[in-house]
């Protein structure tokens, strides 16, 4: 028997017969559930392409319903590696790893997943766009011709030398046996085969498709769910792949609808229009909960939220002026005033999962709350008062406004002048129009090694440094014995270094909180939140 509460009612009620919205448990009767989902945002640049989509966003619709790479990261665990399109894997020296690939994997048209595959998966063509770097230790994109006849991307090549800067390639063993080369010792590369940039697509659909577009809104990989259509800026639709080689897929279809609004997500998952209501702030919690049926899902996750400087910016060339910002920002009051106490403040732009490796510096924290300092650092600095733009989204990440809003008014009570302008896009925050200043962004940790994010978001193959917001000559080199030395003491007194000079010395950015996801859902499904961003349901993450 199924039982609705009165919300379900009013809201069954009060829709016409020809438009009609029941709930997923209603609509899955006879046969396997579907379910819909309401996300902030389903894709920043229209693709579903992991390459081109390096977004919070992103993840959270890719993996591990879509994607998959030869090592799967553990979603519903402690966010370790795990076996994937590779049963096993193995070190031959400091910069080859031979890996056993799952024999009988089928990709979304029905082909054999090969290690030919996997070797034009990790190619130049696909990952730098069928490049070679320009040349010097900063990768700009506009160094870089795509692909004629492809249509690919000017920033596909950029992005691929950020995720892997030394990639020679995939050689094939035989079909079910590849080596991966770097031109270089690196002790992340299994790290780097579990993060963003190796995911394994089918070779036949990227040659079969007729340009980079047709492709990327519907790309053949190997997950438990397929492509059934994409509307940007509307909605996404997966289906069930009945031939996944993890076994069949618990649910028919999977609808990531988008909803800007926080209001409007809470109202559909209360009245039942959606199952699913994501990316909620703390003060929805209690409202999704009290409704009888529905429950909030929370855990900080391997994410950190940081303002960025731009330091073409006049006014924030100046290192001390940037250093009296960092000090003027009560990290603590933000969390308990937006937060409800529910994150944390971090060790600067470190993780926990990072003791694991030994790579985590004990004794740092962000720079302390301080106005006094704030104020001498400013009158050190000859500081007239003039403007500081701060672009800002509406609301892409939770709180986002009023977190911006906040730290504008603690910024005014050292006698700084930051100024808001709100932008309608991530393009419009990067436009080299108008003068830029500071801007809001989030850093993960994807590898578990200081790797990411300290040198894959600031490094010298970065988006910061490919965007002209800032770069530092001692912090480029750091970057470099970070990829390539396999010694544990000095990347570890590197990645302290790093700390120092990008949060203390030449600030690049300032780290706020750890993020945190509040995903509001129907209590009867059974449903357990991932501590990501992701959303797992496979068959292993959802009750039979």
């Amino acid at each position: 028997m199924i039982t609705l509460n009165r919300r379900h009612a009013l809201g069954l009620m009060g829709a016409t017969a020809g438009t009609l919205v029941l709930p997923g448990y209603l609509r899955a009767q006879g046969q396997r559930p579907s379910i819909t989902v309401a996300v902030q945002k389903i894709s920043n640049n229209n693709t579903l392409d992991p390459y081109h989509e390096q977004s919070n966003v992103g993840e959270r619709v890719f993996f591990p319903n879509l994607w998959e790479g030869l090592i799967l990261r553990d979603w519903m665990g402690d966010q370790g590696p795990v076996p994937g399109l590779a049963t096993q894997w193995r070190r031959l020296d400091d910069k080859t790893i031979e890996l056993d690939l799952r024999q009988g994997v089928r990709f979304h048209n029905g082909d054999e997943m090969t290690a030919e595959d996997v070797a034009f998966s990790f190619s130049k063509e696909r990952v730098f766009a069928d490049t070679e770097p320009a040349g010097g230790k900063t990768i700009y994109e506009e160094n870089y011709k795509p692909k004629t006849g492809k249509d690919l991307p000017a920033t596909v090549p950029g992005i691929g030398r950020r995720l892997w800067p030394a990639l020679e390639g995939i050689e094939v063993v035989d079909k079910y046996t590849v080596r991966l080369h770097n031109a270089t010792p690196d002790v992340t590369l299994e790290g780097r085969l579990y993060a963003y940039g190796s995911q394994i697509l089918s070779r036949r659909a990227w040659d079969e498709a007729a340009t980079y577009s047709d492709w990327s809104k519907k790309p053949v990989t190997t997950g438990p769910y397929m492509v059934e259509e994409y509307r940007p800026d509307v909605s996404l639709t997966l289906v069930a792949f009945d031939d996944y080689w993890g076994g069949r897929p618990p649910l028919e279809r999977i609808t990531f609808v988008e909803v800007p609004e926080v209001s409007s997500r809470v109202n559909g998952l209360l009245s039942g229009e959606y199952d699913f209501a994501c990316d909620l702030p703390p003060d929805q919690i209690g409202t999704v909960s009290d409704a009888s049926g529905f429950e909030v899902q929370s855990s900080t996750i391997w994410n950190h939220r940081i303002s960025v400087f731009n330091i073409e910016n006049e006014i924030l060339a100046d290192p001390l002026v940037r250093r009296a910002m960092t000090h003027a920002i009560d990290r603590q009051a933000i969390v308990d005033a937006l937060w409800g106490g529910m994150t944390k403040i971090p060790a600067g732009l470190q993780f926990e999962s990072f003791r694991s490796s030994d790579m985590f510096i004990d004794g740092w924290t962000v720079p302390e709350y301080d106005p006094q300092l704030a104020r001498d650092l400013l009158k050190q600095a000859g500081y007239k008062g003039d403007a500081i733009p701060f672009r800002l989204l509406n609301n892409y990440y939770i709180n986002q406004v009023p977190n911006g809003q906040i730290m504008v008014e603690m910024w005014r009570q050292v006698g700084l002048n930051v100024e808001i302008e709100m932008k309608e896009n991530w393009g419009q925050i990067h436009a080299h129009e108008g003068i830029k200043g500071v801007r809001d962004w989030s850093a993960s940790n994807n590898i578990n090694d200081p790797i990411t994010p300290i040198v894959v978001q600031f490094g010298p193959n970065s988006q910061i440094q490919q965007k002209r917001d800032w770069s530092n000559a001692e912090m480029n080199d750091l970057c470099v014995l970070m990829e390539t030395s396999t010694d544990h003491a000095k990347r570890k007194k590197a990645a302290g270094r790093m700390l120092e000079i990008c949060e203390r010395e030449d600030p690049a950015y300032q780290v706020l909180h750890q993020n945190a996801v509040f995903t509001g859902m129907r209590s009867d499904l059974g449903f357990k939140a991932a501590p990501a961003f992701a959303m797992d349901f496979r068959a292993s993450n959802w009750p039979d």
